[in-house]
């Protein structure tokens, strides 16, 4: 049990034995959900970490094939200027067979649908890890004020229990209903409500 669940239940206990029981409920219930919404933002913050990484690479893999394609296509370019030059029939038909090539080795490079490695779906696939990441981080941040939320809302509460004055856990149970929004939010609809 983490230091924060440990001293929310504290305080559960503690409004309990002082005739506090329905505070009590309230406290350990926006505990309940604050751990939730910690573990959901952990999660979510953990995987769009991820497929930033996965972006990243992707991105490079992206850049490698487009110089690997220049190069080759600087190569052919330059191979098919010297073809003109050449009088032997045999020595220009190597040549123009190494051209060809060369060529489609820049299409290849280009696309590539059955090795799935070719610039057009490296690109499609970075771009499909960087939206799949920003939907995450999204999800990270609603979670986050989820939990902001919750905690706020345990510490009205727990004031409640000392000073006595009920519109405090009102105020906590509103809180409550604000960080169940924002999990809702980050689960079912992250991009609706925008954050950062």
């Amino acid at each position: 049990m983490s230091h924060e669940s440990l001293e929310h239940h504290e305080h559960a206990e503690h409004a309990a034995h002082g005739g506090n029981k329905p505070i009590a409920l309230l406290i350990s219930v926006l505990a309940l959900f604050l751990a939730f919404s910690e573990t959901l933002g952990k999660s979510a913050q953990t995987e769009g970490i991820s497929l930033n990484i996965k972006a990243s690479d992707t991105w490079n893999f992206f850049q490698a094939k487009t110089i690997r394609q220049t190069a080759i296509r600087t190569a052919a370019e330059g191979l098919d200027t010297q073809i003109a030059a050449v009088s032997d029939p045999t020595v220009k038909a190597a040549m123009t067979k190494q051209s060809e090539a060369w060529r489609a080795t820049v299409t290849r490079y280009e696309s590539d649908p059955k090795e799935k490695d070719g610039r057009k779906e490296l690109r499609h696939q970075a771009e499909e890890y960087e939206h799949e990441r920003d939907t995450q981080l999204a999800r990270y941040h609603h979670y986050e004020v989820a939990s902001a939320a919750f905690q706020i809302g345990i510490v009205l509460a727990s004031a409640t229990i000392i000073t006595g004055m009920m519109v405090l856990s009102w105020l906590a149970i509103g809180l409550g209903g604000v960080g169940l929004a924002f999990m809702a939010i980050g689960m079912w609809a992250p991009h609706a409500v925008h954050i950062v």
